[in-house]
C-alpha cells in the first residue's frame, strides 16, 4: 500500500507530523510506501536527526505551503505547488505512482477543494463530505458532514446519509445502522426546508434504515449510528464536544485529588482508560467519504499521537473497499433523487396544505 503525507499541514507541522509519521513505521508492511510531501530539505533534515533510514520512505518535494487560515479554494489554484495540492495529486488517477491514500492535517476546506480538483468524485456523488467517528458508550456513532460542506442541498444531505450508512457497514461492522438527522426537535414540522426536504428524500430510499430526528442531547446517548447535519453544525459541535470533553475530565480529577490526594493515584489508570477513548487523538484522521481515492483529514491540531493513529486507521479503512460500496449502493437508490431542475415534494400532507393556504393568503 502506498501512502502519502502532507507534512506541512496542521498546527504543529512539520515536526508532528514527521513525528508521527516515523511512529507509524512499524504499523506498516514491508512492501508499503510512505510518501512524505513538503520542503525536501526540512523533511530530510528531520530524518537525518532521527537517524532515520527506511527504503519504505519516499520524499516528494512541494515548495509552497497552504496556511491554516488561506483562503481554501483561491489558496489551490494560487499554489499548484504546494503539499496539499501535491499530496492530492498523488491520490488522482493521473499520478505516475498513484497512492492508494493521502492523510493531511492542513486547512480543512483546502484539502477538500484539491481532493475534488485531483482527486474527482466517484460516479453519482455531489460533494463529498467528512464523516467523523464519535465515541460514545454505547459504541460508535458516525456524524457527516463536519467541515467539508457547510451549505449543503438537501439532495447532498440525502447522499451523505447513505454514504455514511456505507461506512458504518462496510468498516465499523454494524448490519443496519440506524440513520438519524440532527435537528432542533423530535417532531415531524421541526426544522427547516432544508431538513424537512432531506426527511423526505431519507423516507423515500429502500433498505435504508432511517429513523428521524434526533437532538443534540441524545448523540451520545446511543440513540442512532449515523447522524446527519450540514458542515458548518457538524464542524462547531465536533470543537464543542472536544473541548466539553477535556473540561470534564479536568474537572474530574481536579475534584478527586481535593478529595484525597491517594484515592486519585488509584483511580488514575481507570480516568485515563476512559479518557484514551475519548480523546479524539486516537481517533486520528476521518474520511472524506464521495471522492475517487481514499483521503483522509485529521485534526487541524493534531499531535504525533494523531498522525500515528490517522495512518493506522486509514490503511484499515482502505482495505475495506469502501468506494466500491458507496458507488454500487447510490447507483440502487439512484431513482429517489429529484430531477434536476426539479423541487421535491416536501414534508408531511399537512404541512404541505399549510404551504399551500400561506401561498394563497399572500396572493
Amino acid at each position: 500500500m502506498r501512502l502519502a503525507v502532507d507534512v506541512m499541514g496542521g498546527d504543529h507541522a512539520p515536526d508532528a507530523i514527521l513525528k508521527g509519521c516515523i511512529d507509524a513505521l512499524p504499523l506498516l508492511e514491508a512492501d508499503d510506501e510512505l510518501v512524505l510531501v513538503g520542503p525536501a530539505h526540512i523533511i530530510n533534515e528531520v530524518l537525518d536527526e532521527r537517524s532515520v533510514r527506511d527504503p519504505r520512505i519516499r520524499v516528494e518535494h512541494a515548495a509552497q505551503v497552504i496556511a491554516m487560515d488561506d483562503p481554501p479554494a483561491k489558496a489551490v489554484r494560487a499554489k499548484p505547488e504546494s503539499s496539499i495540492v501535491k499530496m492530492a495529486h498523488l491520490g488522482s488517477e493521473r499520478a505516475e505512482r498513484r497512492c492508494d491514500l493521502v492523510l493531511s492535517a492542513g486547512n480543512t476546506g483546502a484539502c477538500v477543494a484539491a481532493a475534488i480538483m485531483h482527486m474527482h468524485r466517484l460516479r453519482g456523488v455531489h460533494r463529498p463530505g467528512i464523516a467523523v467517528t464519535f465515541p460514545a458508550f454505547h459504541g460508535p456513532m458516525v456524524m457527516i458532514d463536519v467541515g467539508a460542506n457547510p451549505e449543503p442541498k438537501p439532495v447532498h444531505l440525502w447522499q451523505y446519509g447513505v454514504m455514511a450508512e456505507v461506512y458504518c457497514r462496510t468498516v465499523l461492522g454494524i448490519d443496519r445502522p440506524r440513520v438519524a438527522q440532527l435537528n432542533i426537535g423530535s417532531e415531524e414540522a421541526k426544522g427547516t426546508d432544508l431538513v424537512r426536504e432531506t426527511r423526505d428524500l431519507l423516507k423515500r430510499t429502500p433498505g435504508l434504515n432511517y429513523i428521524g430526528y434526533v437532538e443534540g442531547r441524545d448523540l451520545f446517548e446511543g440513540a442512532c449510528d449515523v447522524v446527519i447535519t450540514d458542515g458548518f453544525v457538524g464542524n462547531t459541535l465536533l470543537k464543542m464536544a472536544e473541548g466539553l470533553a477535556r473540561s470534564l475530565f479536568k474537572a474530574i480529577a481536579a475534584e478527586i485529588i481535593a478529595i484525597d490526594p491517594k484515592l486519585a493515584l488509584q483511580l488514575d489508570p481507570v480516568v485515563k482508560q476512559i479518557y484514551k477513548k475519548n480523546d479524539y487523538h486516537e481517533y486520528g484522521g476521518a474520511p472524506l467519504l464521495g471522492v475517487n481515492g481514499v483521503c483522509f483529514i485529521a485534526h487541524g491540531s493534531s499531535e504525533a499521537r494523531t498522525i500515528r493513529a490517522a495512518i493506522r486507521n486509514a490503511r484499515a479503512y482502505a482495505a475495506k473497499g469502501v468506494n466500491k460500496a458507496i458507488v454500487a449502493r447510490l447507483a440502487e437508490v439512484a431513482h429517489v433523487e429529484p430531477a434536476p431542475g426539479t423541487v421535491a415534494r416536501l414534508g408531511t400532507e399537512a404541512e404541505r396544505q399549510a404551504q399551500r393556504d400561506a401561498s394563497t393568503e399572500v396572493a
